[in-house]
């Protein structure tokens, strides 16, 4: 979702990102506007404390969201994606031979993977109560993924695609829940991808405390 303000609500002179740090749609926004260059003013949110300012451009009141320069707002995180990308892409991660597949992923992680692994986090807010109920439901989804990587180093090619960076913040939660399962799993390729991504300075660069 995407619209313009006539308020004159960002005075900065270039974007404005409002954000949280451990947010997974926030971290794929990040990587994506740090990978293209764009520098924002990030605006770190107190989740059970947001600002009026932000409710009041997105009254649905997720990160991320982004304000441009002409006061257009930008609040789904793959549309702030897709947005840098448009400014800059040097390596090519939006890539027009593979779009559909790219957004089939993103889609697929969205709508089926998270609710899946919200309750493998949080196993007491859920149905079934059993965290190894929603880790087994994960599996064919994490098989998949697995399956693709064993024929690329990456999910739709051999370099990194938009679906990269969209799926990776997803993974790496499901695999902080209990890293050394997920070592020992049959996801050799789905773990050598995570590392590469956790060691990568890109991640590094936009994990750091505001």
């Amino acid at each position: 979702m995407s619209y313009k303000l006539n308020n004159g609500l960002n005075s900065v002179g270039y974007p404005i990102l409002y954000t949280f740090r451990r947010c997974p749609y926030a971290i794929r926004a990040r990587m994506t506007l740090a990978y293209s260059k764009i520098k924002v003013e990030q605006r770190e949110v107190e989740l059970k404390n947001k600002p009026q300012e932000m409710l009041h451009i997105s009254p649905k009141g997720t990160v991320p969201v982004l304000i441009l320069e002409n006061g257009r707002v930008i609040d789904e995180s793959v549309d702030i994606m897709i947005w840098a990308l448009t400014q800059s892409d040097p390596d090519g991660w939006l890539s027009i031979e593979q779009q559909d597949k790219c957004y089939e992923l993103i889609h697929l992680n969205d709508i089926k993977f998270k609710p899946i692994l919200d309750n493998y986090k949080y196993p007491q807010k859920s149905e079934k109560k059993d965290p190894l109920y929603y880790r087994e439901e994960a599996q064919e989804y994490l098989y998949e993924l697995n399956s693709l990587l064993m024929q690329n180093h990456f999910l739709l090619a051999n370099h990194i695609n938009m679906a990269d960076i969209a799926l990776f913040p997803f993974i790496r939660q499901f695999y902080m829940v209990d890293p050394n399962w997920f070592a020992q799993g049959d996801y050799k390729y789905l773990h050598a991808w995570l590392q590469f991504f956790l060691d990568s300075e890109l991640f590094f660069t936009v994990m750091k405390k505001l």
